[in-house]
């Protein structure tokens, strides 16, 4: 096998890139475009030791999850890569993806069953980033391949106030800067450079927001998800104990806000400056303390020492730092609960807390964002004692 050769291979799963994989004289082949349980002919464009990268030629048998596209820029676009297969299968891949990390990085041999939670496939996102498109000042996303950025008049996943925007051409770009985020939320419409603050119902409560900081990107799986974690915590606070408990990477407060149902005490850690402030006006409790600090530095902290009976972390893609890991297995929270956006991590992490403190009761899959590969979910911890 050499760069563009055109090689025939079946198609046994998606990757976590949204590729397809095959196998071809014993090396895996990632194929873009590509549908499980198809067989194909591709154009060898990469080759390395243990894998090639190659593009789709020609279906050959198609896959009975093969599906035309709804978006007319799909293969182009970047913003999307699974429109092809339908979205039964893209749950059933995601969900493979998340029990392979566990087994393959986190040495698991069984888990709890994983619970699924699927989104409407379309007109589900609230929140988007778009990019000027330099030659005549529109605005798009960006391509596949490279970092050209294309323009756009409509996306079919953005939520409807986005879609509206987009094919009226009112989306404008800052002056300052070459890329923005836009929320959408019902009558709620934020822009960069145009209004940047606001406040969102999720679930019943009035949270507010700034349109240029973190917010997860689909409301209705977040308040989904949110069950899951009030739900959780509800039942520690029902066993009779009522003391401090934490939200980790608290962001804008958005766990924190419905915790304080449950716990008088709370305490908040968030590095990003502006999202805690927000955080401060979303967690109106008095039992409630914030600390901006990063991560690292809240392990060290003489009120770290703390014991909590509930914690929840939602930490960024690279997973929990090492530092705050220590600190886990040595505070052992009664209950933990680990919001994640990638399996990679999650599994790291996983294997590091339940060999020392913790076990793993109970894992499921959010599907914050179909027709992409990304994968959300939540891990819940109980202490081992």
């Amino acid at each position: 096998m050499a760069i563009g050769d055109l090689i025939d291979l079946k198609i046994e799963k998606i990757s976590s890139e949204g590729d397809g994989v095959g196998r071809f004289e014993g090396k895996t082949i990632f194929v873009a475009g590509a549908a499980p349980e198809e067989r194909v002919q591709a154009y060898v464009e990469e080759e390395k030791k243990l894998f090639a990268r190659a593009s789709l030629a020609k279906v050959l048998v198609p896959s009975s999850s093969r599906i035309e596209p709804v978006c007319p820029v799909f293969g182009e676009c970047g913003g999307c890569s699974l429109q092809h297969i339908d979205y039964s299968m893209q749950i059933q891949q995601k969900k493979s993806l998340l029990k392979d990390a566990f087994s393959r990085i986190g040495g698991f041999t069984e888990i709890p069953a994983i619970r699924t939670f699927p989104s409407a496939p379309y007109e589900y996102r609230n929140r988007m980033q778009f990019h000027r498109v330099k030659k005549n000042s529109a605005v798009g996303l960006k391509k596949r391949a490279g970092n050209e950025v294309m323009t756009i008049s409509d996306c079919p996943i953005a939520d409807p106030g986005i879609r509206q925007a987009l094919r009226a051409g009112s989306l404008v770009s800052p002056p300052w800067t070459d890329r923005f985020q836009v929320f959408s939320s019902g009558a709620l419409f934020l822009s960069e450079g145009g209004v940047e603050k606001g406040e969102t119902n999720i679930a019943g409560k009035k949270l507010k927001l700034d349109v240029g900081g973190f917010f997860q990107s689909n409301v209705h799986m977040l308040e989904t998800l949110l069950a899951e974690v009030t739900e959780t915590a509800k039942s520690v606070a029902d066993s009779g104990r009522n003391s401090r408990v934490l939200d980790l990477y608290c962001g804008v407060g958005t766990f924190g806000a419905f915790l304080t149902d449950y716990f008088e005490n709370i305490d908040l850690v968030e590095l990003d400056k502006k999202a805690a402030a927000l955080a401060r006006e979303n967690v109106k409790s008095k039992g409630a303390r914030l600390f901006a600090v990063s991560d690292d530095d809240w392990a060290k902290r003489i009120e770290s020492r703390q014991s909590y009976d509930f914690a929840v972390v939602d930490p960024p893609r690279v997973g929990l730092s090492s530092s705050l890991r220590k600190w886990l297995i040595e505070s052992k929270p009664e209950t933990l609960v680990y919001v994640s956006c990638d399996p990679a991590t999650l599994a790291r992490d996983a294997k590091e807390l339940s060999a020392a403190a913790f076990e793993l009761r109970s894992l499921s899959l959010y599907d914050f964002y179909p027709q992409t590969p990304h994968i959300e979910s939540l891990a819940v911890f109980g202490r081992r004692d």
